[in-house]
């Protein structure tokens, strides 16, 4: 998956089409991902002991392919591609800009 947690994303279909956010949590095994104030879901919950009920509101996964990373330097949707450096480092690239999305990591 080339969505990580602390990317910035916007949403390109569904129905938080054009909002944006930053990736909350990753989930790669099922190809899903949490973005802060999007797809917000309204759970009722029962109240048990000492914790109140009432109506709680979070954020529910959406499937990573709804989403776009925002490149940092143009600040546009981008599509995502690799680059290996001369050291054997692996980076992800903006198809857009060709600048660098976040920090290497090296290949075990």
């Amino acid at each position: 998956m080339k969505i990580k947690k602390g990317d910035n994303v916007v949403v390109i279909t569904g129905k938080d089409k054009g909002k944006k956010g930053s990736v909350i949590r990753a989930i790669p095994t099922k190809n899903r991902i949490v973005v802060e104030k999007v797809n917000l879901v309204t759970k009722h919950q029962k109240a048990r002991g000492k914790a109140p009920g009432g109506r709680i509101q979070f954020e529910a996964p959406i499937d990573s392919s709804n989403v776009k990373i925002i490149c940092p330097d143009s600040k546009k949707s981008t599509r995502v591609g690799y680059q290996v450096g001369k050291d054997g480092t692996k980076y992800r690239i903006s198809k857009v800009s060709g600048a660098n999305i976040e920090k290497s990591f090296v290949k075990s």
